[in-house]
């Protein structure tokens, strides 16, 4: 029995660590398409380059992971030089990924609330309404972190029940309201301003939502992660990370 999409996955991620050239068999090399803007395309193979980064003692962590039709989506700790926390979207096509996105972070010390960048929830309720919650988050993230409508917070999110787990905000959802309203000092436009989705994907009562926007007036990608129960957002984690500027990029491929 051939396995899952989202095991192949775990197991093409846990190859940075060990190395094992099997796992990359899951990607077509030949159709890929790398959306890291710092990431060479074509120019290595991907059992090569994963078997060169094993030799420096990496540890990587799937911490949680989710398949959504044709995509693939995991919530990942890297340790390499630095800990970094990241969001990787994978695309198949006739059994293979073709498309890769992520979003990096590095990893910051436990918010005001004690929850780390990923500790909490980590198994999706296969028999809660996928697509009921995938429209609530929808609907949140246009309602609340674009149009910045943030009286409508408490219709999302019922305090007292919620646990939040990016790094400068806590359980209280007063500490969110407050950051989605605070003032780039230059632009005086808001310093997280969300401005576009890019896809929305789900599994059970998890679901990410893949937003680009600015941080401090600078071109940044929005990957937030959300469970939710009997319709209210009930935990959340996040990556934010700003786009390198384009005469970094390695590839022509963007962003989103």
């Amino acid at each position: 029995m051939k396995a899952s999409k989202k095991s192949q996955i775990i197991a093409l991620l846990k190859s940075i660590e060990t190395g094992d050239p099997a796992a990359v068999s899951v990607v077509n090399e030949a159709r890929y398409i790398q959306h890291n803007p710092q990431t060479h395309e074509g120019s290595e193979g991907l059992a090569i380059l994963f078997k060169r980064l094993s030799q420096t003692s990496p540890r990587v962590n799937i911490v949680r992971a989710f398949e959504d039709g044709d995509f693939v989506f995991a919530h990942t700790e890297y340790d390499f030089e630095q800990r970094n926390i990241g969001f990787e979207v994978f695309r198949f096509e006739e059994g293979q990924a073709v498309e890769h996105w992520d979003n990096i972070q590095r990893r910051l010390a436990p918010n005001l609330s004690n929850h780390s960048m990923v500790d909490g929830s980590s198994k999706a309720t296969i028999d809660a309404p996928t697509e009921k919650n995938r429209e609530l988050i929808r609907t949140f993230v246009t309602t609340v972190l674009i149009d910045h409508q943030l009286k409508k917070l408490d219709t999302y999110i019922e305090p007292g029940s919620y646990v939040e787990h990016s790094p400068l905000l806590s359980d209280d959802v007063l500490t969110l309201q407050a950051a989605l309203q605070i003032e780039h000092e230059a632009t005086r436009k808001k310093r997280i301003d969300y401005q576009k989705i890019h896809r929305i994907l789900a599994e059970g009562d998890f679901v990410l939502s893949v937003c680009e926007g600015a941080l401090e007036g600078d071109q940044a990608a929005f990957y937030d992660l959300f469970r939710v129960s009997d319709g209210k957002i009930r935990e959340h984690w996040d990556t934010t990370e700003k786009v390198a500027p384009k005469s970094e990029w390695r590839n022509d491929n963007g962003k989103f």
